[in-house]
């Protein structure tokens, strides 16, 4: 069989770049296959795939040396309409894919270019829109939908041409787990159903794994480092070598001293072979014990029965209590559309509720201004981009103080500890546009902290980061935690952040608090995982599946352990 992709000795340099981003590249991937890429970032995976739709050469050009086909032809002798009618490309950012009005124009776009007729145009849309189920969705806007419902509408709109290569780019990044699981289970549908080819880049190693993939290519530093099958490569250190988070489950058996083989199956925990290793488990699990941990009497935040409502007879949130105490780090979860950022923009000022009170130290802030939540309460949004409105990084964090009237030199003195404290003060006259996503957060972080907040909301503050950025975030986070005393609530996707991180998860569904308990409660209970579109961690299965009494307790001593073994 003739593969569909092939690269051959392929190096590609960017036109800005002095070293290239791809290097010595060789690589078949087969008509039918579902290849899974992973990375970390800067490793050259998203190089990868430009080449795979055309991006490059024809938006980003540089020198390529060597030689590469797409459905057996050179990209380079075609033009970017004839290889969008080979590859279907769907977006990390659905919203940057979007160009009609309501989700059947936005669907039809490609067949209204090709001329096709009304009534086959129309039964065409039809028929896709039943295939990602956005059939119920057909008159509403786009952007009005929620994140894992307008990733169904990017599937749709590049299914409906008929392409043979679907090619997804970090599909998970914006969904709630549950929401993460019914993407990967439609990519899996289509594959098997339609035949299509998938490449699938993606940092959520575990959750992309959910389905059967072919092949794993590994990239590392412009190389491909590996590619192999799941099994093979679940039993070998490649991935912690490269920075990429393997499956909880795998560090597990690990940490208990197992050996992990590729003919144990190890890449699903469901089908794997756990016979040889359950002994091993049990022992390593009575051999952990927790500290005690410390707990914080007095409430900074509280939230008395709080209803909110866009509009009139269609509740948001219903009565929604509970408190956060001083220094605590706890993280608000629930699917997406539950009213998770609603209810930071309540607490910020930016909404004013119906009813119920938002108390902080005891007194209710509804006479305060949104300026003056701000010097008690900050709140980071998810996209840095959407917070900075300064070209240099000094005078982005210094702006709170300067709109307040802060004397000059205070505000020198302020900004330069700030950036001490997140790693930026090297940069303190660097252009904000020269940073990285993850630096750019720092800076973000820092306009707030500058202002000397009691309490930091984050909404996904790793979302879109590889493991290492991720860890160095997170690790960040928990300094100004534990050392700056800073209370930090966290609106969070990703349940290991909440499990590492977090002493407490707020779990709200359909508008209503249903959980307030720790996170490895919360993710070892399959009722409330399920109405708020969490997902059960796997360390769990496998505590159940190696036959310990106390899966919960089980999934604490993991977090605790696999910690210290790597932070010491």
């Amino acid at each position: 069989m003739e593969p569909i992709i092939e690269f051959k000795n392929f190096t590609f340099k960017y036109r800005t770049q002095v070293e290239p981003t791809l290097f010595d590249i060789n690589l078949k991937i087969f008509p039918g296959e579902k290849v899974l890429i992973v990375g970390p970032s800067g490793s050259g995976k998203s190089t990868l795939a430009h080449c795979i739709n055309g991006l490059v050469p024809f938006s980003y050009s540089g020198d390529i040396s060597g030689e590469y086909y797409v459905g057996g032809k050179d990209p380079r002798k075609l033009d970017i309409f004839a290889l969008s009618q080979m590859v279907g490309t769907v977006l990390q950012d659905t919203d940057g894919q979007f160009i009609g009005l309501t989700v059947a124009e936005d669907i039809a776009f490609a067949l209204e270019n090709d001329a096709v007729p009304r009534e086959e145009l129309l039964k065409k849309v039809d028929d896709v829109a039943k295939t990602v189920f956005v059939d119920e969705f057909l008159d509403h806007a786009p952007y009005a939908l929620s994140g894992g419902q307008k990733q169904r509408v990017s599937m749709a709109g590049v299914l409906v041409d008929d392409v043979d290569i679907l090619l997804f780019d970090e599909p998970l990044a914006n969904l709630d787990p549950a929401t993460g699981k019914k993407a990967i289970a439609l990519i899996d549908e289509i594959q098997k159903n339609q035949g299509k080819t998938i490449v699938i880049i993606e940092h959520r190693l575990e959750d992309a794994l959910y389905k059967d993939v072919d092949r794993i290519i590994v990239v590392g530093e412009g190389r491909i480092v590996a590619d192999m099958t799941p099994d093979e490569l679940l039993s070998k250190d490649i991935l912690q070598q490269q920075g990429i988070r393997e499956p909880l489950y795998v560090t597990a058996l690990k940490h208990a001293g197992c050996e992990i083989l590729p003919e144990k199956k190890p890449g699903h925990l469901e089908t794997m072979d756990l016979s040889s290793y359950k002994e091993k488990v049990k022992t390593w699990f009575e051999s952990v014990s927790l500290p005690e941990a410390a707990l914080a009497e007095e409430a900074v935040l509280s939230v008395k029965n709080l209803n909110f409502s866009y509009l009139k007879d269609r509740p948001v949130l219903k009565d929604i209590n509970f408190e956060i105490k001083r220094g605590e780090m706890s993280a608000i979860v629930g699917k997406n559309g539950a009213g998770k950022s609603t209810l930071s923009n309540l607490i910020c000022g930016f909404l004013q509720p119906n009813s119920g009170e938002i108390l902080l130290n005891g007194k209710d802030i509804s006479p305060l201004s949104i300026k003056e939540r701000g010097e008690k309460i900050g709140l980071v949004m998810q996209n840095p981009n959407q917070m900075i409105s300064k070209p240099m990084i000094f005078d982005e964090v210094a702006l709170g103080l300067s709109v307040r009237g802060v004397p000059e030199e205070e505000i020198k003195e302020r900004v330069n500890e700030t950036l001490k404290i997140c790693g930026l003060y090297p940069y303190r006259k660097w252009p904000v546009n020269a940073l990285s996503f993850g630096q750019k957060k720092r800076v973000t972080i820092a306009s707030i902290l500058v202002m000397n907040p009691e309490i930091l909301i984050l909404d996904e503050p790793t979302a879109g980061q590889d493991y290492r950025h991720y860890t160095e975030i997170m690790e960040f986070l928990k300094y100004l935690n534990e050392e700056k005393g800073i209370t930090i609530l966290m609106i969070t996707h990703d349940m290991h952040l909440m499990l590492e991180y977090t002493n407490r998860a707020i779990v709200i569904a359909d508008g209503e608090l249903i959980c307030d308990n720790s996170p490895a409660y919360v993710l070892s209970n399959e009722e409330i995982s399920d109405r708020a579109y969490l997902k059960k961690t796997s360390l769990f299965d496998l505590a159940k599946c190696c036959e310990i009494s106390e899966p919960q307790a089980f999934v604490e001593r993991f977090i605790y352990y696999d910690r210290e073994v790597r932070h010491g």
